[in-house]
């Protein structure tokens, strides 16, 4: 259960992530009789004859409940997860039907890279599931579709105080963009908006070796890439290293172009502030044209993989474990997934954060978003048993504590990237980086925390720090002073720019929104390899115009006015 966010959010095991682009107790009253240990319930066959469910966050239904789910899913990010397992045999929904006696029947399984195109066309045969995550530009859809069961019953009867907690850690501005005429029709899971703050991951012994401090400016990076590429950094005497990792997917989850876009101060697929205050998409600005340019140059001296374009994360994380790259910007949960595995290799392999790169005397300013939505979870119209799903995310939450610290684990067969839903305190990491740290300045054996997060964390930390190296990954991206949340967290009191819109998709959003990404990935990759001239650029942005971006951002605006 060693979460990291956009990994899970984007291709771990999501029922599906479909972007355009972590108390609990009984709410039922005094009399209620209350769950046996195993979610057993002593009324059960009172109530079953009188075909009332109880509100007991964790009640086990005297008959088993089906929901159907569909699912694109990755490899378990764990390595200790036993080989041969399958979202079928995760052990996350026997202990569900042991519990609750809800059972997960899956309509179809897909890689994730496939998903997408595999919801699409059960959405157009009009097959859903009755269960699925969605991004913002579906939810409209759904809504517009009336495909979407209203929540608000079953939510406010069956959720867990923690629960509500956690879907309302904000006072409830999230959940009220995924309602309706006030009936929630989604239940939006949210994070901190500096989870997706962009850092650079650098191979340290490499450095070391190569006799190079760590960069500083864009032009000093430019230097360790070629120094990576051409010096022989890993030692074997072979030239099968490069400089900087990028996946096919130019802005997306991890191991992409978003922090070179913004050391450069360039924000593709975000809406940015100009300077009358109105805003503007990063993608069309001049920034991102001479940023392009940069990683044309880079590309053509082979500093940037020649094969980027043909890779999915996938292939570019089997580079990194592999020790055939050195340098990757990203998000602070590397440690934990995939530079963990690459150690695990390598021994003497040694990562270090840093902050963006300066380019032309400017510190690299990250974008953090207004709003970082981890997912949405819609049930289908007219499912039978809309409260399971509740019920469903209210049993994840309980499996998140301490009680259950020894059994649910990887090597147990517990994949948590392949379960949903799953909600999280929103602001659990930050929570577990303060106590943690506290915990240890202050030599203590145990914590005292209700924060699950905090509890695991402070494990790792202390295994760690008395010789396990397996707890590195944990330790480093979670907790170190100089490590992955160590480093930013501090972004907090830099300079860095907002994404400022977060609402829901307008209406040419739903309509266009898909094309006009698909040619910005195309039109970039192909100006990046060289294959288009960076003059192409210019027609593109009239295109994108033309196209819908012009309506879009009229709608945006529109918005941003009236929020």
């Amino acid at each position: 259960m060693n979460r990291f966010p956009l990994k899970q959010a984007l291709a771990g095991g999501l029922v599906l992530s479909f972007a355009a682009a972590a108390l609990a107790g009984c709410s039922g009253n005094a009399e209620e009789p209350k769950p046996t240990a195993n979610g057993g319930n002593e009324a059960m066959a009172s109530q079953a004859e009188s075909n009332e469910i109880s509100v007991d966050p964790l009640w086990k239904y005297p008959e088993t409940i089906k929901v159907t789910q569909v699912i694109g899913y990755g490899d378990p990010e764990d390595p200790k997860t036993p080989k041969g397992l399958t979202p079928e045999t995760n052990a996350y929904l026997s202990k569900l039907k042991d519990m609750l006696n809800i059972e997960v029947e899956y309509l179809w399984q897909v890689p994730s890279d496939q998903a997408q195109q595999k919801f699409s066309l059960a959405i157009a045969s009009g097959d859903l599931p009755d269960m699925f995550e969605i991004g913002i530009t579906d939810y409209e859809k759904f809504k517009e579709d009336g495909l979407l069961e209203d929540l608000t019953e079953v939510y406010e009867k069956y959720a867990s105080p923690e629960l509500k907690a956690f879907v309302e850690a904000d006072g409830g501005k999230t959940l009220d963009m995924y309602k309706s005429e006030g009936k929630i029709l989604g239940l939006p899971n949210f994070e901190d908006p500096f989870m997706s703050a962009q850092i650079l991951w650098l191979r340290k012994d490499w450095l070391d070796k190569l006799q190079l401090d760590a960069p500083q400016t864009l032009d000093e990076l430019e230097k360790v890439a070629e120094a990576f590429v051409t010096g022989d950094p890993d030692g074997n005497g072979q030239n099968d290293t490069y400089g900087i990792a990028f996946n096919k997917e130019l802005i997306s989850w991890g191991f992409d172009t978003r922090g070179f876009f913004y050391t450069m101060g360039a924000y593709p697929k975000a809406w940015i502030k100009d300077a009358e205050g109105k805003l503007v998409p990063g993608e069309i600005q001049p920034e991102t044209k001479v940023a392009l340019e940069r990683m044309n140059q880079w590309y053509g001296n082979g500093l940037i993989d020649k094969e980027f374009a043909f890779k999915d994360t996938d292939k570019v994380v089997e580079d990194i474990v592999a020790g055939k790259v050195g340098i990757s910007f990203g998000e602070w949960w590397y440690p934990n997934w995939p530079l963990n595995m690459n150690r695990d290799q390598n021994p003497g392999a040694e990562w270090v954060a840093i902050e963006l790169p300066s380019y032309n005397g400017k510190p690299g300013e990250t974008l953090v978003p207004s709003q970082r939505l981890s997912r949405i979870y819609g049930v289908r119209k007219g499912f039978e048993h809309p409260e399971a799903v509740i019920k469903m995310a209210n049993f994840y939450l309980e499996l998140e504590k301490e009680a259950y610290k020894d059994e649910v684990k990887a090597e147990n067969g517990y994949v948590y990237n392949w379960y949903q839903p799953r909600f999280y305190n929103p602001y659990d990491f930050e929570t577990a980086y303060t106590e943690v740290n506290a915990a240890i300045e202050n030599k203590q054996d145990e914590i005292d925390s209700m924060n699950a997060t905090s509890i695991k964390v402070f494990d790792a930390a202390k295994k760690y720090l008395a010789g396990d190296e397996t707890m590195w990954g944990m330790y480093v991206s979670r907790a170190a002073v100089d490590g992955g949340w160590g480093i930013t967290r501090t972004l907090r009191d830099k300079p860095y720019v907002v994404n400022e819109f977060y609402g829901t998709a307008t209406p040419t959003m739903t309509e266009k929104l898909t094309s006009l990404h698909k040619m910005t990935d195309e039109t970039f990759t192909k100006i990046i390899m060289g294959s288009s001239p960076i003059d192409e650029f210019d027609k593109y942005v009239e295109s994108w115009k033309k196209l819908g971006g012009g309506d879009i951002t009229n709608e945006v605006n529109e918005w941003y006015s009236n929020r």
